[in-house]
């Protein structure tokens, strides 16, 4: 790692980072501030879910209910909103960090350099992975506060459940932000690197989606990382939460890896 590059790419993204680490704190607080008016009429909501098609109920993580405060969170923020969060920074961070010095020409002065493109594309692949840390770490810390602040004893909260679904949701976009990673380094233009990720990164959900909505296209599951992120049954303990976030682990690191060794072997534009 270079650290001098680490330190600088991080000082240029900070301000980005943070507003979107504040911007998912501000949300998920508010959709604890709701729980406890939203908990009064817990019943009459699950017979409103039971009503609806399973296939909406799969897809927008409905399944667990609103009984619990981390099983309300799941649903309505985990299931679509910060992973929209994370897709966005995987996509445009990746794709800055990478292809977008490539094509504006910085690569090619940062090369010149008493450095190697080995650590140069690895002290970026860091970058990205402390963005998404410091983003979900947020996340998680605003929703130990949520519930210290908006819930009592009324209010059943599974710290341990909410920390598993963190923990996965980190891991699901680790391995997808070393895909898009794997596509900045391989890419020397920053708009196709751009469209490349964003279709893998939004493809992916909207494949999972899919899937979810029609039993003919269930199929399609095996298309996407997102079949491994089911928020609804990780908070219910119905997620075997440890395998899946090794597995995404395992992903991420073989992307990552891959990245760096064909950034290291291939022909650049300089």
């Amino acid at each position: 790692m270079n650290f001098p590059l680490y330190k600088q790419m991080m000082k240029v993204n900070a301000k980005g980072i943070m507003n979107y680490a504040f911007g998912s704190a501000f949300y998920i607080l508010l959709i604890f501030w709701l729980y406890p008016g939203i908990a009064k009429n817990t019943q009459a909501l699950n017979d409103i879910v039971k009503a609806m098609p399973q296939g909406v109920n799969n897809a927008f993580g409905l399944n667990s209910g609103f009984a619990s405060a981390e099983a309300f969170v799941s649903g309505e923020y985990y299931g679509l909103i910060l992973v929209l969060i994370l897709a966005i920074v995987c996509v445009q961070m990746s794709t800055r960090l990478m292809a977008g010095m490539v094509d504006q020409g910085s690569m090619a002065y940062l090369l010149s350099t008493p450095t190697t493109r080995a650590k140069v594309s690895a002290t970026q692949a860091l970058v990205l992975v402390t963005a998404l840390v410091v983003i979900i770490g947020v996340t998680t810390l605003a929703g130990f506060l949520g519930d210290a602040w908006f819930l009592d004893a009324s209010f059943p909260f599974n710290s341990g459940r909410f920390l598993h679904l963190n923990i996965v949701a980190f891991m699901l976009f680790f391995a997808i932000g070393g895909l898009t990673f794997l596509v900045s380094c391989l890419s020397n233009d920053e708009k196709r690197a751009l469209g490349i990720s964003g279709a893998i990164a939004f493809g992916f959900f909207t494949i999972d989606l899919v899937a979810k909505i029609s039993d003919k296209l269930s199929w399609m599951k095996a298309l996407t990382l997102f079949t491994l992120y089911r928020p609804s049954e990780i908070v219910t303990g119905q997620a075997k939460w440890g395998q899946i976030s090794l597995i995404l682990l395992a992903v991420g690191l073989l992307a990552f890896a891959l990245g760096i060794v064909l950034f290291k072997r291939r022909d650049l534009p300089l």
